[in-house]
């Protein structure tokens, strides 16, 4: 390795352009982590929300944004078991993925599924910690339920889609135009709803209501949830982008027995994410290498640009994930 890396800093609390390419110093590997030689680098909402000063990183993580990446391990902390120099991984990351070295816990490494090239695989940590963790240890979804995501052609509702489908689950998603619906079919919904054009609370109601929902937009999503739930049904929060705060009939909660819970996976401690891995690792995993699912790719943008990439995902137009060419 050598002692200094190209990365990617937020110069100030701001638009995309406030990303600005810059010398940094290598990363030491602490106990337990290792160090990543980064080929790709995924593109998430929670690195636009530091970007503006919205998200601050937890204490002890790096302030460069980036929650996930692919590359070769190059590093090894003390205490790392079950790694070696050389190995291909991916990885989700406390943050400092925008850059050519990153320093991660050893435990919330995966390996490169077979079959599977570095981009994609950069594209895995993300969601699948998320999506697994929140529809299925939390929300308990099981085969034969009716699983509504919003925001399905997001990188958390191409994600969902499948790996609800490949459990067995009815999955209905929204999406802001028929092209992003068709999109969503196609990955294994059965009911695609453009909620610009329809409701979704009638749809879902019509069907016997959501047994879970999954939910990243809050504001007035909430109550609407509600509505569309069926009896003991759960609703799972995991962002706000209309906001946190509605007013919101409790007595629902009660007379249907209904469940609101959600959760934000970065806070959580090492010892939880280390879970989740595992947890992918033995029930995720080989339905990637069966072919049963696989991240939908968006667009690729170099390190350099990764201005361009944070304008892509917030005009909203993107189907799937984006990424970052870190490798030269």
């Amino acid at each position: 390795m050598t002692e200094q890396m190209r990365a990617v800093e937020i110069s100030m609390p701001g638009g995309p352009e406030v990303l600005k390419l810059v010398p940094r110093p290598v990363p030491d590997p602490a106990h337990g982590q290792v160090v990543l030689k980064v080929a790709w680098a995924g593109v998430n909402r929670p690195d636009a929300l530091q970007r503006a000063g919205a998200y601050d990183p937890p204490p002890g993580a790096s302030d460069l944004p980036g929650l996930e990446a692919s590359g070769e391990v190059v590093a090894l902390g003390t205490g790392v078991a079950g790694l070696e120099i050389g190995d291909r991984v991916c990885a989700l990351l406390p943050g400092g993925g925008y850059a050519e070295y990153v320093a991660t816990p050893g435990a919330h490494c995966l390996p490169v599924p077979d079959g599977m090239d570095m981009k994609q695989a950069a594209c895995l940590p993300e969601t699948c910690f998320t999506v697994f963790s929140n529809v299925f240890t939390r929300g308990g979804l099981r085969a034969g339920e009716r699983f509504l995501v919003h925001g399905g052609t997001s990188g958390i509702g191409t994600t969902a889609i499948q790996l609800a489908n490949a459990f067995g689950a009815r999955v209905f998603a929204t999406a802001g135009s028929d092209e992003k619906c068709a999109a969503c079919l196609s990955l294994g919904a059965e009911r695609a709803i453009n909620y610009k054009t329809e409701d979704f609370v009638d749809i879902l109601r019509e069907e016997g209501g959501a047994n879970l929902i999954l939910d990243m937009v809050g504001g007035d999503y909430l109550p609407r949830n509600v509505q569309a739930l069926d009896m003991d049904g759960r609703l799972v929060q995991i962002a706000f982008l209309q906001g946190p705060q509605i007013s919101l009939n409790f007595a629902q909660m009660m007379t249907r027995r209904l469940t609101l819970t959600g959760s934000t996976l970065r806070p959580q401690s090492d010892l939880a994410k280390a879970r989740i891995a595992q947890d992918l690792h033995e029930a995720v995993w080989p339905l990637i290498e069966a072919g049963r699912f696989a991240p939908v790719m968006d667009s690729e943008f170099d390190l350099a640009d990764a201005a361009a990439a944070h304008t892509r995902m917030e005009q909203g137009n993107h189907i799937g994930k984006i990424v970052l060419k870190v490798a030269a």
